[in-house]
């Protein structure tokens, strides 16, 4: 049975919670395999919306188990509000499985992004503020607290003592702010020791026994392609890995175990934060976008920055990470416009390209070469087939398949669990 990588293949935001939800009912496991809890996933079934940030997706599914791998980085805190707020809702979240694996995110990292991210000023990043990037720091610097150190006290003291030795001196001498206690920051690690002890086990022998067993897995990245740190818009990128590659490292299971790899794309372009955006729209296009696609981060409320479809991104994400079907999403909001632009390259210099630049400074001064699509007029959310669609729509997916080099497999009509035309299986 397959093994299935379901990822962002822009800025992230594309819809992944949704494409994850309408697998949940074929897959047994779903596995988050990067990120923490500065991505969100919206989940709307029936007249129930349900905003996702730490949990997979497939809690939602009542047959599905959700997995937080040990590429994830963990806000305990977050996460047990997350099942808390679950439960009272009727979602029995008693399947989870945690990675003993998986780094923390404790309080002393959430200050340090507070105040690195005010100290850089005009020069920020543009972080959540969650304490992502100084965990996965101290993963690198192995200086990491993990999960499984919460079930040894001498160990988890020793640990936090030598990461705040060194921390506690830039918040004194660089950030000029008061240094953080020892014994507090341990404190409030143990006490989250027991509530998350049924929850964690080895979850690398659990995936890899499940697809021994025929199970079939879904792992699902957060964030996007061009936020990746290693392929993405760097410095304007989250600290992990969410292209394919990722859920390999980020769960342990090895890349000869991976069948597909769905990538989601919106019907347009959205990004969240700083960082070179080419096909960006500034005007009333821009606003509409913004309004009618409720394009608004689930776990910042910050608005999202909003641009026409780019089919260089398309065929990039394509290259990075082996797509073999595309979820095209957020297709009933282009419904409207006389003609829909979509990006097919980039003048730089006075020369057009059709590839991503990998230079910085190029893509940055990248400027969009459009062509011009007839837009539709009618609403399309009722839509269940392709055959539905104004032929102006059917042609736009199509000329987005071709320019995107990948075929597309799925589309969203609309932010319901039934509001999506299926074209071909995932399974």
């Amino acid at each position: 049975m397959p093994a299935l990588v379901l990822l962002g293949a822009q800025w992230g935001d594309e819809g992944k919670g949704k494409a994850t939800d309408l697998l949940g009912g074929s897959v047994d496991y779903v596995a988050r395999y990067q990120g923490g809890n500065n991505a969100g996933h919206t989940v709307v079934v029936g007249d129930q919306k349900y905003a996702l940030h730490l949990l997979p997706s497939g809690v939602l599914s009542p047959e599905c188990t959700p997995v937080i791998g040990n590429g994830v980085v963990v806000d305990p805190s977050k996460l047990l509000s997350e099942v808390r707020e679950l439960n009272e809702r009727g979602i029995d979240t008693s399947r989870l499985l945690v990675s003993g694996n998986a780094h923390l995110i404790t309080g002393y990292h959430q200050t340090l992004d507070k105040v690195s991210e005010r100290f850089l000023g005009k020069r920020k990043i543009g972080t959540t503020g969650r304490g992502i990037g100084p965990a996965y720091a101290d993963k690198i610097n192995r200086q990491g607290v993990r999960v499984q150190d919460l079930f040894d006290e001498s160990i988890l003291r020793q640990k936090v003592e030598a990461a705040l030795d060194h921390k506690n001196q830039l918040l004194a001498k660089i950030y000029n702010r008061r240094g953080i206690g020892v014994e507090q920051a341990v404190e409030e690690l143990l006490g989250f020791a027991e509530p998350l002890r049924p929850y964690v086990c080895d979850t690398t022998l659990v995936l890899n026994q499940a697809l021994d067993d025929g199970k079939v897995v879904l792992f699902e990245g957060g964030q996007g392609t061009l936020l990746d740190v290693d392929h993405g818009t760097y410095p304007f990128v989250t600290s992990s890995n969410p292209t394919a590659g990722g859920a390999c490292t980020g769960t342990g299971v090895g890349p000869t175990r991976i069948d597909r790899v769905i990538g989601i794309l919106k019907a347009y372009t959205t990004r969240v934060g700083a960082g070179p955006f080419p096909t960006e729209l500034h005007d009333e296009d821009g606003e509409r976008l913004r309004t009618e696609g409720h394009e608004f981060g689930v776990t910042t409320g910050r608005d999202r920055r909003c641009g026409w479809f780019d089919a260089v991104i398309a065929r990039y994400a394509v290259r990075v990470n082996g797509i073999t079907d595309f979820f095209l999403t957020k297709l009933d909001v282009l419904s409207g416009w006389e003609r829909v632009p979509v990006c097919v390259g980039y003048r730089i210099d006075g020369r057009e390209v059709s590839e991503l630049p990998y230079n910085q400074s190029d893509f940055h001064h990248a400027e969009p070469v459009y062509e011009y699509l007839p837009g539709w007029q009618e609403p399309i959310s009722g839509a269940r087939s392709l055959s539905d669609l104004p032929k102006n729509a059917q042609s736009y997916v199509a000329a987005l398949e071709e320019m995107s080099g990948a075929r597309i497999s799925a589309v969203g009509v609309g932010p319901g669990r039934d509001e999506t035309i299926q074209v071909h299986p995932f399974l």
